[in-house]
């Protein structure tokens, strides 16, 4: 099954980062009141970014904590393909 790493926008700006194998569903859930309480607090989500395939859960989740300690010019910078 593959995974993927995701970084939606809220309406307040703030980014998330996640993992999933569905990114369009996941996006649905989050703006449905689902999921963690940052999601349920910050939404509603706009999908920004979506990364290529990793062939299990534990590469993706490595790939997601590696994001989620950047900075925000730097998700900025993958999210506008800048970066990798």
């Amino acid at each position: 099954m593959a995974w993927f790493v995701y970084i939606a926008r809220a309406n307040t700006g703030r980014y998330y980062v996640g993992i999933t194998t569905n990114a369009e569903e996941r996006m649905r859930e989050h703006n449905s009141g689902k999921g963690s309480r940052f999601a349920i607090n910050q939404g509603p989500f706009e999908l920004v970014y979506a990364s290529d395939a990793f062939i299990g859960k534990s590469e993706a989740r490595k790939r997601e904590l590696q994001i989620k300690k950047w900075t925000r010019e730097k998700k900025e910078k993958l999210i506008n393909g800048e970066w990798k």
